[in-house]
């Protein structure tokens, strides 16, 4: 900082990155909880020797420069914090007032307190604030940022994987030009091959992907890929808390899949029709939310007890997120970055299509504008990540009430149709296929409020009414009306 850099900052009000403290000839006790907070934001300067009144600076000055300047590197090195601080010392002449200016770094491994956590201070705004309990825990987990899900499970091995899963995952692999060599080797080898294992122990990584749920929650208890669909443009709003929850999946893939199958009901999906006459299906609203979602889980905490959850109201959806991003949003938006919390699980998205090359997924994100005409909103502090996309019209969903709308009707001429009268729940499941064909029987009993072997039970009586055609992973729902 020069000379004049600092005179135009002392003719201003006090910066995030700028603290003055008046000193004549001791450092202010509260100098401290200033070195912590710049030390665990984004670094800033302290200037002794200047009192603020108001939004305005007095130049008073400090009596002997050197000692100040001694006390100050002599306690950053004491030990009196949990980490080495280097600090860089000016000293400057300012209106005939002699001044010593402190820069303190961002310190790379945080928090940075002083006698035990407690004492761990943020900066907000130009002021410094202590840390919540959850600021401390946070700071805590990102040490291990990028480590933590790629390390191995003690005792742990393939048996603890749910092969179905996995099994699906290696089908949609097989649908791209990615990993073509690794398509016909053993599970085993293609884990480890990806790290899913790393000499045969499970990786947290491979375990949450595609893990079984008693393994998953006994190793992760936090784990939970949540979904909510809510009839309102506010929680607050709302007649019925949701209208659609996510059952509870054993692993992220399978949370993904189920999620994904919403996301195509909420977006536009123009048909364009090309000169040769063939026609094809604009997906790219619908590859923003999924670039999205990918993200979500991607950069997760997946280890911090604040569940990741999208919440698609009428107006908007909301990607909420355990887990800061690893930069403020604005060092990263417009630029190739790529800092992941969990490597892995973003290079298996990769691998299948789902996520962006590393450092294009937030450009991926600023595009919904240009698609919609709608300004998406990404957010990120200490604990939570929140990225929203507004949608041009509100979304209709289907309400079960005495006024339903059309896919219960949808149901009910089926009924007419194939001279078969349907009970209101008959009605209520052929009105879900209608509206989603790609639903799975645990959705549609979620919704109900039923156990899955009674919506089995019923599919099996309106046999000739609903038909699954195609693979258990990959299929879809068909209804005859046989007319």
């Amino acid at each position: 900082m020069t000379k004049q850099e600092l005179a135009a900052r002392l003719r201003d009000i006090e910066w995030e990155d700028f603290e003055v403290k008046a000193a004549k000839s001791e450092l202010p006790k509260n100098i401290w909880e200033t070195v912590s907070a710049f030390s665990n934001t984004s670094g800033g300067w302290i200037v002794l020797g200047v009192k603020q009144s108001g939004k305005t600076f007095e130049i008073q000055g400090v009596d002997n420069r050197e000692k100040l300047e001694q006390d100050f590197l002599g306690t950053l090195r004491s030990g009196k914090f949990n980490t080495t601080i280097f600090a860089i010392s000016k000293q400057y002449t300012v209106d005939g007032g002699k001044l010593i200016a402190f820069y303190i770094p961002e310190v790379e491994t945080k928090p940075v307190y002083f006698g035990n956590p407690t004492n761990t201070f943020i900066r907000m705004g130009s002021g410094d604030q202590r840390a919540t309990e959850g600021e401390i825990r946070a700071m805590f987990r990102n040490q291990s940022f990028g480590k933590k899900t790629e390390e191995t499970i003690p005792d742990s091995g393939i048996e603890m994987l749910n092969l179905d899963t996995l099994h699906n995952y290696r089908f949609a692999l097989g649908e791209t030009s990615n990993l073509v060599d690794l398509r016909d080797v053993s599970d085993a080898e293609f884990c480890e091959q990806v790290n899913i294992t790393n000499k045969g122990l499970l990786t947290y990584a491979g375990l949450l992907m595609f893990g079984k749920a008693p393994y998953v929650l006994r190793y992760v208890p936090t784990f939970c890929v949540d979904y909510i669909e809510i009839p309102a443009p506010t929680i607050q709003q709302a007649e019925v808390r949701y209208t659609y929850r996510i059952p509870e999946q054993q692993n992220i893939w399978e949370a993904v899949q189920i999620i994904l199958r919403r996301f195509r009901t909420l977006v536009d999906a123009p048909i364009h029709i090309k000169d040769d006459g063939f026609a094809t299906t604009d997906e790219s609203q619908y590859k923003v939310l999924r670039e999205a979602l990918a993200n979500m889980v991607m950069h997760c905490d997946h280890f911090d007890s604040l569940r990741s959850c999208v919440r698609v109201y009428t107006d908007h959806i909301e990607f909420m997120n355990g887990g800061a991003f690893p930069l403020p949003v604005s060092e990263i938006l417009g630029k190739i970055y790529s800092k992941l919390r969990n490597p892995t699980i973003a290079k298996l998205f990769r691998y299948v299509g789902i996520a962006e090359n590393a450092g294009y997924g937030m450009n991926k994100l600023t595009s919904w504008e240009t698609l919609t005409g709608t300004k998406p909103t990404i957010e990120s502090d200490r604990t939570i990540a929140t990225v929203t996309f507004p949608l041009k019209s509100a979304i209709q969903r289907l309400t079960y009430t005495d006024n339903t709308d059309v896919a219960k009707n949808v149901a009910k001429n089926v009924a007419k149709n194939v001279a078969k009268k349907l009970t209101d729940r008959q009605q209520r499941i052929i009105a879900l296929i209608s509206e989603n064909p790609q639903t799975t029987r645990a959705e549609i009993a979620a919704i109900i409020g039923v156990a899955t072997k009674t919506i089995e039970r019923e599919l099996a009586s309106l046999s000739e009414i609903v038909r699954y055609i195609g693979s258990k992973k990959g299929g879809h729902w068909e209804i005859f009306d046989n007319n």
